[in-house]
């Protein structure tokens, strides 16, 4: 039977499996010690879990437990390799090379090292929203100290290159860093495979809890990082600060929960992703797919509906959950940057959804929302003053 309103925004966020609800609680209240109490059985049981955890994410990322460093979530791990690794170098002209379509967690903190000093090259994707390894190679200096690209975009879920591009940063002894949040139990992410130094997760994004994520930090390569926070020496001193046992149990768990699934999964949230796409391209035209459909999360769907108003379009969709391709506010409309920076004009970037797709999306609710979508869409196009002329380069 189907339950409205539809949660299609797992990009977002996801909710917390029960299974991983379960396997955080008892660290709430029956064993609530401090990891880092050595001292009595109360903080050996909290430190016990944490390391059960830090092995189930190693396991699912390929690499040692060891390497392995939890933080409050995604955007922390962001900042700590970026900041990290520039405050680490001894070179006096330091630069970084990142990618346009980057999350915030990263174009902001490059924001803040230039004003630092920092020189920082912001190259730029194709139309399809990827970037080639060869862009990459034409920005690279002498003074290159770090390359950071995500794996693959929250917004239009393209998956760049990343082996490649690794391939490219150890050639040139460049420490390489990605942010994974997005592609972490999608698909498969192998940190070895992939040539990473560094990789950025977050809980939320894999069903786990809120407020705890983790950096990979490749051992081998003795990748140069200072800490951002300071203060008791904890993960290795390099992340001081009590640790979230609850919630680190919690992103351990999903992450087994994760490695078991992964493939079913992808194959399943694939299938109704198509079936959306096919669905709307059925009932409706002048709709294109914001970003590669060959190299995207099998889960993301980014649309944009040529001939109306974006705002309106959200507004209608009261029993949906999905995002706008634009981070707007209702006094000042802003088109979202990623789709700016693949060449969507403005009012077609605020005419664009993100659909995300998850564990318990339902080939009922697909079917829901292509009918509430197509059925919108075709109104407030009746309504609407726009042209196609509008919405073109």
């Amino acid at each position: 039977m189907l339950k409205l309103p539809v949660y299609l925004d797992y990009h977002a966020t996801t909710p917390t499996d029960p299974r991983v609800v379960e396997a955080m609680t008892p660290y709430f209240s029956d064993r609530f010690g401090n990891a880092s109490s050595r001292q009595h059985s109360f903080g050996w049981i909290a430190r016990d879990a944490v390391e059960l955890a830090r092995r189930q994410l190693a396991t699912l990322i390929g690499c040692h437990s060891r390497e392995v460093y939890f933080t409050s979530g995604a955007t922390e791990s962001n900042n700590l390799a970026l900041k990290g690794i520039v405050s680490a170098s001894t070179k006096r002209r330091i630069h970084v090379v990142t990618v346009a379509t980057e999350h915030r967690a990263v174009l902001d903190p490059c924001r803040v090292l230039q004003d630092l000093g920092v020189r920082v090259t912001v190259v730029q994707p194709d139309q399809d929203g990827l970037i080639s390894v060869e862009v990459i190679k034409r920005a690279i200096t002498t003074e290159t100290v770090l390359i950071t690209v995500m794996t693959a975009n929250n917004e239009i879920g393209v998956l760049h290159p990343i082996s490649e591009i690794g391939a490219l940063a150890r050639s040139h002894g460049i420490v390489f860093h990605t942010d994974a949040a997005q592609a972490l139990g999608k698909m498969p992410f192998v940190v070895e495979d992939l040539s990473v130094d560094l990789a950025s997760f977050s809980a939320h994004k894999i069903y786990g809890p809120k407020g705890v994520g983790a950096l990979y930090v490749r051992r081998r390569a003795n990748v140069p990082l200072l800490p951002l926070i300071d203060g008791g020496g904890h993960e290795q001193g390099l992340r001081s600060g009590t640790l979230n046992v609850p919630g680190i149990v919690g992103f351990g768990c999903a992450a087994s929960i994760c490695q078991s699934d992964l493939i079913d999964e992808r194959k399943r949230t694939q299938m109704l992703r198509d079936r959306l796409l096919s669905g709307l391209e059925y009932r409706l035209e002048r709709i294109r797919v914001n970003g590669s459909l060959k190299h995207r999360l099998p889960n993301n769907l980014n649309v944009a509906f040529a001939g109306l108003e974006g705002e309106s379009l959200l507004a209608g969709l009261n029993d949906v959950a999905v995002s706008s391709g634009a981070a707007c506010t209702s006094a000042n409309p802003e088109a979202s940057h990623v789709l700016k920076a693949i060449g969507v004009p403005d009012i077609l970037a605020r005419a664009s959804l993100r659909f995300g797709l998850g564990r318990w999306t339902t080939s009922e609710e697909i079917d829901y929302v292509v009918d509430k979508v197509s059925s919108l869409v075709t109104r407030l196009r009746e309504l609407s003053s726009i042209t196609d002329d509008d919405q073109v380069h």
